[in-house]
């Protein structure tokens, strides 16, 4: 139930005598008018000033004398902090917070432009990494989303400049994203910080895993025991929303799998050394394994049908067949624990995967043997009665489940 939904239906109810005009503000009285949206605006105008701020200074920097620069950046980044904790004091915090973000973002400003001063930063990520130690205290300190959030891509970009300019993997960036933010992630659980934080921690990865030039498929070891921390995670929506970016991945992977995996070239890229594989895989299954064990949540083992090593069987027609039965395993067994759990929106997601997979099947057993035209009037009349079938189940099945109740 939502504030809109009671602001719009309810004075039909107690016109119908439902609820009471004093029950219906007693509910409105539980769901308070949402700010944040509104917090939303003084954080994206101090960014929007500190951008405009960072353009006119970059469009007369090489003009200014060097104290003049320098001056500049303490000053802005000072004044940035110290107004925002006065902001802060008073009660303000979505302000507060939003000159906060600003002050690191200057920082971070000023760590490049005195590098570029003194030809510093083409050698030494150092400085970089100074601003995501400023980030991940400034989270700690306030208990911010906005910053946890700036100090999660601050974290990428510091990974992406070390990687990508100095051919290294910096290990204290990646501890700080990983180590320092998920800690404060575990010890104040959050649906959407946990999305964020997952996503910056594959990213991460994945560029670990392009400088090793090994097989892509080694990228599954940290997403997956990414996914294993979630199962011990208390807060089962915070816990859920971390492991949504593995899945993600783990999904469209083996959706490439069904695509592309009759091309031996493609397989190639996929296959590690099989026993050291999959001995890591076999271990953060078990962490896995172990988590759900002890929160109860051993029906969402079939999460890990999408891991299943396929790419190691020859490549060939078969192998996007089997590929294509693993996906029809997992969103059959999403929409099953859906319909045990009552979740709508997890009914739905199920529902679109399947009815993805069976386009996908579709597509890759039919189109080299069906005139095109016939090809798309039957795939178009398949899809829309599977939509169909499935819709009609899902609220036969709700509204069964609602009556029981």
């Amino acid at each position: 139930m939502s504030r809109k939904l009671l602001e719009t239906e309810g004075p039909a109810w107690v016109q119908k005598g439902i609820i009471s005009p004093e029950q219906h503000q007693q509910l409105l009285d539980l769901y308070p008018i949402d700010k944040q949206a509104i917090g939303l605006l003084p954080l994206l105008g101090s960014l929007l000033v500190g951008l405009s701020a960072l353009s006119l200074v970059a469009a007369n920097w090489q003009g200014l004398p060097e104290f003049v620069r320098l001056g500049l950046l303490l000053l802005s980044m000072i004044g940035a902090y110290a107004t925002g904790d006065y902001f802060l004091r008073r009660g303000n915090g979505a302000v507060g917070i939003g000159l906060t973000g600003l002050g690191l973002i200057l920082f971070g400003a000023g760590i490049v432009l005195v590098s570029q001063m003194y030809q510093l930063i083409g050698y030494d990520v150092t400085g970089l990494l100074a601003w995501a130690v400023a980030g991940v205290a400034l989270t700690f300190l306030y208990r911010s989303r906005f910053l946890f959030i700036l100090t999660v891509v601050i974290g990428g970009i510091v990974q992406g400049y070390n990687t990508g300019e100095l051919g290294a993997f910096s290990v204290a960036a990646a501890v700080l994203t990983a180590g320092g933010l998920g800690y404060y992630w575990w010890r104040h659980p959050d649906a959407l910080l946990a999305g964020v934080l997952a996503t910056g921690v594959l990213w991460q990865a994945g560029l670990l895993i392009g400088l090793l030039h090994v097989k892509i498929t080694w990228f599954f070891v940290p997403a997956m025991l990414l996914y294993a921390l979630g199962d011990w995670q208390p807060d089962r929506p915070a816990g859920r929303a971390l492991q949504g970016p593995p899945l993600v991945a783990a999904f469209l992977f083996m959706l490439g799998l069904a695509l592309y995996g009759e091309a031996g070239s493609y397989t190639e890229l996929l296959r590690p050394p099989l026993w050291a594989y999959l001995s890591a895989m076999g271990v953060v299954l078990l962490i896995s394994l172990a988590g759900k064990r002890a929160r109860g949540r051993m029906a969402g083992a079939t999460d890990w049908l999408l891991l299943l090593p396929g790419f190691y069987f020859p490549g060939g027609l078969p192998l996007a067949v089997a590929a294509l039965v693993v996906l029809y395993a997992y969103s059959g067994s999403l929409l099953v624990r859906a319909h045990q759990e009552q979740n709508p929106d997890r009914i739905s997601l199920g529902t679109m995967l399947f009815i993805l997979t069976t386009m996908v099947a579709y597509f890759k057993l039919t189109w080299e043997f069906m005139d095109k035209s016939l090809f798309f009037l039957i795939g178009g009349l398949l899809l829309l009665g599977l939509s169909w079938y499935l819709r009609r189940r899902n609220k036969h099945t709700l509204n069964s489940d609602a009556s029981q109740s």
